[in-house]
């Protein structure tokens, strides 16, 4: 029986450090990429079931024998992220000073957890994020046997392409494995222009803003619910057909983006004409040199604007078309170099996308986990798990957020995070093709 009635007791708690430090704590610049990011935290959940092998101490043990290997390859994320003397802007001390890895025993069975509303179950498992640690675990033992990981970390460190890859990374090395990739620190290879300029499209995008008007942004909806969605494969198939249905055939995410900004429109107030849909673009892919093992951020946003009105007479083909054309304006070189040139001309303020902030009306931002390392690659020799997902524990956000990851399953099938506000969840969950469904134990294979 699913149950929110249950405790979580810290038993321990200790700091990771590299294993073969041998040089000068070092500064690494933050790129402006990662400037964007607005140290906003960042965690993920990983669920597994009972090791077949070993008990508790053993995947700790392992977990944090492993973690002091893999970091003499990730060595900024055993560091600190720290004020510029000069600039106050931050860069990363790169000092070993270590992780923080917390132990913890929760008095409830793993398939008990109340998966989809997460605000009344992993709140009470997460790590609370303190700026001053960029990057912290903590591993929950249940009392089935079963254990979760669950990680947050400072953007300014990473993007998701990022931390996956040292997520990757690190179970190799769990499993006695060499590492397939090789993490790149080269942050300074994102040098503005010696003349930086930057088109119009930019400024429709991104606000020049303080620290203070992000915190102080008026949030008209309660984004507040944070839900746990699953997805089957066959709707995920259905969707882009239909958004493929003029002929041109569309991503599964643009078609997905298409499904959610029509029953947005649905849910939004009279006086809100437009609806806002946003798009987290990886920029590794689209600028030129080997960047694709690159570690920190080079994240961008595509947005598409479009009336309420209009998404509700469209079919699904014409608005994954929208969609469609608003990623590609931002997924080129170009973009991404002006972008660069943007942060540096308003230096040492913020840019921050105007779509998080509630500027321009109510809108989602879909940030995809699908092109990332599956969920049974993060393994760290005690079998995959049976759930990876993202979380926020941001407080105040301008917009909804939706997360989509291929499920553990491995058969097509998504996991998809969801912060919203009611109305849209009521929407969704009520919708008479059912993609939305709210997810069960039984969906990631666990007996009640």
């Amino acid at each position: 029986m699913v149950s929110t009635d249950f405790s979580v007791q810290i038993t321990k708690s200790s700091a990771v450090k590299a294993a073969h430090w041998s040089s000068e704590p070092y500064i690494l610049s933050l790129s402006n990429f990662d400037l964007i990011s607005g140290r906003c935290p960042v965690t993920l959940f990983y669920a597994y079931l009972k090791p077949h092998r070993g008990d508790f101490s053993m995947v700790v043990a392992v977990i944090k024998s492993s973690l002091e290997e893999v970091l003499g390859h990730y060595l900024p994320f055993a560091g600190r992220i720290i004020p510029n003397a000069e600039t106050g802007q931050p860069e990363i001390l790169c000092n070993n000073e270590g992780i923080e890895v917390i132990e913890a025993n929760a008095n409830i069975d793993l398939a008990c957890l109340d998966f989809y509303d997460l605000s009344q179950s992993l709140q009470k498992n997460l790590v609370p994020f303190q700026h001053e640690i960029p990057l912290r675990l903590q591993v929950t033992n249940y009392s089935c046997g079963s254990f979760s990981l669950s990680w947050t970390f400072d953007h300014a460190l990473a993007d998701a392409t990022a931390f996956y890859l040292f997520l990757r990374s690190w179970s190799e090395v769990a499993n006695n494995k060499p590492i397939s990739k090789h993490p790149d620190h080269r942050r300074s290879i994102f040098q503005p222009r010696s003349t930086p300029t930057y088109g119009p499209s930019l400024e429709r995008i991104f606000y020049n803003c303080t620290l203070e008007e992000v915190l102080n942004t008026p949030i008209t909806n309660d984004i507040s619910l944070k839900r746990l969605y699953y997805i089957e494969a066959a709707d995920v198939e259905s969707l882009q057909e239909r958004a493929s249905l003029d002929g041109r055939k569309r991503t599964k995410i643009e078609a997905f983006s298409a499904y959610l900004w029509k029953v947005l429109a649905t849910t939004v107030k009279e006086s809100d004409t437009q609806c806002m849909m946003g798009w987290a673009v990886d920029g590794r892919r689209r600028m030129s040199g080997r960047m694709s093992n690159l570690i920190g951020n080079a994240i961008s946003m595509a947005v598409g604007e479009v009336s309420a009105e209009d998404l509700k007479q469209s079919s699904l083909s014409q608005v994954a078309s929208v969609a469609h054309e608003a990623i590609s304006e931002v997924a080129n070189e170009a973009h991404f170099l002006d972008l660069i040139d943007l942060v540096e001309c308003h230096r040492p303020g913020l840019v921050f996308p105007k779509i998080l902030l509630g500027i321009g009306g109510p809108g989602m931002v879909v940030s995809s986990g699908r092109e990332l390392p599956t969920t049974t690659e993060i393994d760290f020799g005690f079998g995959p798990p049976v759930l990876g997902t993202c979380y926020s524990t941001m407080a105040r956000l301008g917009t909804g957020y939706i997360n989509p990851q291929p499920s553990a399953k491995g058969d097509g099938s998504w996991v998809v995070f969801a912060l919203v506000w009611p109305e849209l969840v009521a929407a969704l969950e009520s919708d008479p093709e059912h993609v939305f469904k709210p997810i069960t134990a039984t969906h990631l294979g666990l007996t009640l």
